[in-house]
């Protein structure tokens, strides 16, 4: 699917406000899991069935006023090279800044949809002030206010318009034989060094700098007996474009990658830990019902102590709770320490992805699970679940038909899918359960 929609503007206009606003469209994207940073600059959003990646870029121009225009600029700039909609959002109680005439001329240049949304529009006064922002010469506007979320539901109308059918990527989805791994993680997890290791070719020069190429999408490799696509992977820009902000740049590549995949190979470096941006690239991958394997890479230079591995493991489990069932591999792209074993669980994954559960086997395996643990009655009444079938989607996705499904509550819905998980081999796969009216 190529939906990622970009959020640009100068600051103070709103844009993460309604970042939020869109993200927030459905209850699923309203995280309360442990680990998950908040202060997100992308998320997952879908609006009338079609889901899209969300990117704000306003939560990495940092500095003082004299650097935000070239933030500005280089930030609008990575947006148009890597999402495939922009909106762009000012002010309406500012008018037309110069700030804002930098970032139209940009966006005049190029050929993708891009949306202007005239912020702050909450009085009939505002609404006749928004016809200034015709002289951005970008066309026709949106008035919205991101506080009371006015205006919000016309501009994403408008948004799946410009998005191609989620049947027509599905079956796309489904028709590509080859695995597609992507190498995501933070800049200089050794993401180059593990590609490297896998092609046994220098195609990415790896050096100490962090940053990323981008070349290498979709090249077809024969490895180790496994036939393989490696989907958008990260190496090193020369040095003049290092300057760039990497951790907004490396952001953008990964959300670009994971959507592209079947299986997410997440590194991080075993040095650092499983930080903030290691989870939100997990999360992101979770969210888009990726398969994902953990690689813990440059373990070779961990001083190890009795049962380090064990410690380490239990620390990132920790962090991506609930959704534990993800295999971590410990790796060393110098060693070449477990890199065979890392593509062979990758090849595993993307097997699980597309397991397939006869219908009459699932139900005589979690209706017996089922009637031994039946959901808690609620308000005195009984809840009975009659039938399940696994649905005709790409990723495993499962039906289960009761009498009141509005109250089995979430602890029973964990239950449920733990048992799957225990029963069925799904490990590294997110997969979705659903309670229907039968």
């Amino acid at each position: 699917m190529n939906n990622i929609v970009a959020i640009v503007g100068r600051p103070n206009v709103g844009k993460s406000t309604l970042f939020n606003r869109l993200i927030q469209r459905r209850e699923a994207i309203v995280d309360d899991m442990s680990g998950v940073t908040r202060d997100r600059h992308y998320g997952k959003s879908d609006w009338n069935g079609k889901e899209f990646s969300l990117i704000d870029t306003g939560g990495y121009v940092e500095g003082s006023d004299d650097i935000f225009e070239e933030e500005i600029r280089k930030q609008v700039l990575l947006a148009l090279d890597e999402c495939d909609i922009i909106v762009f959002v000012v002010d309406v109680t500012a008018g037309i800044t110069p700030l804002d005439e930098i970032v139209a001329n940009l966006l005049r240049k190029t050929q993708k949809p891009v949306f202007v949304a005239i912020n702050k529009v909450d009085n009939a006064l505002r609404e006749a002030d928004a016809f200034e922002f015709y002289n951005l010469g970008l066309g026709d506007f949106y008035t919205i206010s991101s506080i009371n979320g006015s205006g919000t539901g016309e501009l994403l109308d408008a948004l799946i318009q410009e998005m191609p059918n989620q049947e027509e990527s599905e079956t796309k989805e489904e028709s590509y034989e080859l695995p597609k791994f992507a190498v995501v993680g933070r800049p200089n997890a050794g993401k180059s060094s593990f590609i490297n290791a896998l092609t046994g070719k220098d195609r990415n020069i790896v050096t100490d700098i962090a940053g990323t190429t981008r070349d290498t999408i979709d090249t077809v490799y024969n490895k180790f007996g496994f036939d393989f696509k490696l989907v958008d992977t990260a190496g090193i820009r020369k040095k003049s474009k290092v300057k760039e902000d990497i951790e907004f740049y490396s952001v953008m590549r990964a959300v670009r990658a994971i959507e592209y995949c079947d299986v997410a190979i997440l590194m991080v470096d075993a040095d650092r830990g499983f930080e903030g941006q290691d989870q939100n690239i997990f999360w992101l991958a979770q969210k888009n019902r990726k398969g994902i394997v953990i690689l813990i890479n440059k373990w070779d230079l961990v001083s190890k102590e009795t049962n380090t591995m064990k410690k380490y493991e239990e620390m990132v489990r920790k962090e991506i709770a609930p959704f534990t069932d993800v295999p971590i591999i410990f790796t060393s792209t110098i060693t070449k320490q477990r890199l065979l074993k890392a593509l062979e669980t990758a090849v595993e994954v993307h097997k699980n992805r597309s397991h397939r559960i006869p219908t009459s086997k699932l139900n005589e395996t979690m209706l017996e699970v089922i009637e031994n643990y039946p959901p808690p009655a609620v308000k005195g009444k009984y809840i009975k679940i009659k039938y399940c079938m696994q649905l005709p989607t790409p990723t495993p996705q499962f039906a289960f038909f009761a009498n009141l499904p509005q109250y089995i509550r979430d602890p029973y819905k964990r239950f449920i899918e733990n048992k799957m998980r225990e029963i069925y081999n799904f490990s590294g796969v997110p997969i979705t359960i659903y309670f229907r009216q039968k």
